[in-house]
């Protein structure tokens, strides 16, 4: 697990993901992580590689993208 957390933190490097916190529920081998990307394709290709895919194997992996609320009304603003 160290040693794939460690590789993992080396990915994000070379993929521009920023770690802005992580958590870990241990007896449900269960983590959460909140990070910034410079893009969904950045943050796909990061998790996607097999370093990330192999924790999933002991961890569970449920991905939620969040945008600010700046990023919303701009959303919105443009759709009218």
């Amino acid at each position: 697990m160290v040693e794939a957390m460690d590789k993992s933190a080396k990915l994000a490097k070379k993929h521009g993901v920023k770690s802005l916190g992580s958590w870990a529920i241990p007896n449900e081998h269960t983590s959460y992580g909140v990070h910034e990307a410079p893009g969904a394709e950045a943050f796909w290709n990061f998790g996607m590689n097999q370093v990330n895919l192999a924790r999933g194997q002991f961890e569970k992996v449920e991905i939620k993208v969040a945008i600010s609320y700046e990023e919303v009304d701009q959303n919105i603003k443009h759709a009218r």
